[in-house]
């Protein structure tokens, strides 16, 4: 059994509410599962994640693991106290996707010191990858932006 990896206890309706009014409530994103070292996310594949070709735009894919790598990184540490802002982000394009729905889960690499890395793997509604990437998120004081 893996530890929990979580500052406090996270609860699904919580999280989704992150998503009031962001570039992820426009795209459809929401959290549907919590695990005790991973977070799972849903995006649908519809006219405002797809590309001029019809595919799941590759930017769509990006932003779904931004936000699970820097929701599960604000579930990590005191939130009352700490933020994590995005450095760095990678995607790999495997499989394209034409409709349905994708789901990203996401787990630590590394969550320990002011940089934590996040793997997120994009699977289709077969459980077929089709995206993978890492995300890079450095914890700072939650002051600087208040």
């Amino acid at each position: 059994m893996n530890v929990p990896i979580w500052h406090k206890p996270p609860v699904l309706s919580e999280i989704n509410s992150l998503n009031q009014n962001t570039l992820g409530q426009n795209l459809g994103i929401e959290f549907t599962e919590i695990g005790p070292d991973f977070l799972v996310a849903t995006m649908p594949v519809d006219n405002r994640t797809k590309q001029p070709f019809g595919l799941l735009h590759g930017g769509a894919n990006v932003a779904l693991a931004e936000t699970l790598g820097s929701v599960a990184s604000l579930l990590v540490v005191n939130s009352d106290v700490f933020i994590g802002v995005g450095v760095e982000i990678n995607a790999n394009h495997i499989k394209a996707v034409l409709s349905g729905n994708v789901k990203g889960v996401c787990s630590p690499l590394n969550i320990s010191g002011k940089n934590h890395v996040w793997d997120i793997k994009i699977y289709n509604e077969s459980n077929e990858l089709s995206c993978v990437s890492r995300f890079t998120c450095t914890i700072i004081p939650k002051s600087k932006f208040v």
